[in-house]
């Protein structure tokens, strides 16, 4: 697909972070940017960022795990500039679920669910048919994550479940785009190939109370920067891959239909390999062996 101005993108979990960075890519373009993100004060924030570097904005509250929300972004896109040509089903959360899988809270698993695969889903709901009955080119981003989409991080389980179903989804579009003979086409985005400075890691400000923890957590909630402090004090430095690489990986990706958008990594090459390896040997997983806890 060629990226040209005047064409439009809409972008979920765009009020920070790798979604705010694709936004200003996009912009960058010439592309019309439709922000859509669950708190209201950092969007207005965002979009005026952006208005006041010369783009055009609509920016609208949207909660992906409610359907009707998702819908009425499509309307309000629509409605305001006449098309869409690229969306980015970018919003996640982390789950907040703490020890053993089976010692998980439902409502962890309940509100992960919601906002990184339904929320997926609902934006290809909304958006994909008339994106296809357009007849022009279109390209569909989802943002997956190398913890599930290549192999999971026991340690953040549900994340990791979440993810790998985002890179199914992801698949079978694509395969149902190409039955279609459509112009649209569909890419699945492993962020990376470092850590990220985004707001997953505090994901629990945005936590709706109908997926309220049942029960205090047995550790508070840790910031990035005293994760980083942390690891730093173990011993272990962190690199971290700027979110405007990660814009420039879907840019990319987006003209050249790359499928799968995953930037060059010998570790996720390792991963990859030695999960294949497993499967076609019939072995046990023990790519997971670094990562079990005691």
């Amino acid at each position: 697909m060629r990226l040209a101005e005047g064409q439009v993108a809409v972008v979920t979990g765009a009020a920070s972070g790798i979604g705010l960075a694709m936004a200003r890519r996009f912009a960058a373009e010439g592309l019309k940017v439709v922000l859509a993100d669950v708190e209201e004060a950092a969007l207005e924030k965002a979009a005026q960022e952006l208005r006041e570097e010369g783009a055009r904005v609509h920016a609208r509250v949207a909660d992906v795990s409610e359907r009707a929300s998702v819908r009425e972004l499509a309307d309000a896109a629509y409605d305001t500039f006449g098309g869409v040509h690229v969306l980015c089903n970018n919003a996640g959360v982390g789950s907040g679920a703490e020890g053993r899988m089976w010692e998980h809270e439902v409502n962890d698993w309940k509100w992960a669910f919601a906002v990184n695969v339904w929320g997926v889903f609902h934006g290809i709901q909304a958006f994909v048919p008339r994106m296809i009955a357009s007849g022009e080119p279109g390209h569909v981003v989802n943002t997956s994550s190398a913890d599930g989409g290549i192999a999971p991080l026991p340690t953040a389980s549900v994340y990791a479940v979440t993810k790998a179903a985002v890179v199914t989804m992801t698949e079978s579009l694509y395969a149902h785009l190409k039955a279609e003979h459509a112009r649209v086409g569909a890419s699945v985005l492993f962020p990376g190939p470092h850590m990220l400075r985004t707001g997953l890691w505090e994901s629990h400000r945005n936590r709706p109370a109908r997926y309220a923890k049942e029960r205090p957590r047995k550790a508070p909630y840790r910031s990035l920067g005293q994760w980083e402090a942390a690891m730093r004090a173990a011993g272990q430095e962190i690199e971290f891959t700027p979110v405007e690489e990660v814009a420039e990986t879907v840019v990319d990706g987006i003209r050249a239909d790359r499928f799968w958008m995953l930037p060059p990594s010998e570790h996720s090459d390792r991963q990859i390999r030695a999960r294949s390896q497993s499967m076609l040997g019939r072995a046990n997983p023990s790519y997971l062996e670094s990562f079990i806890l005691d």
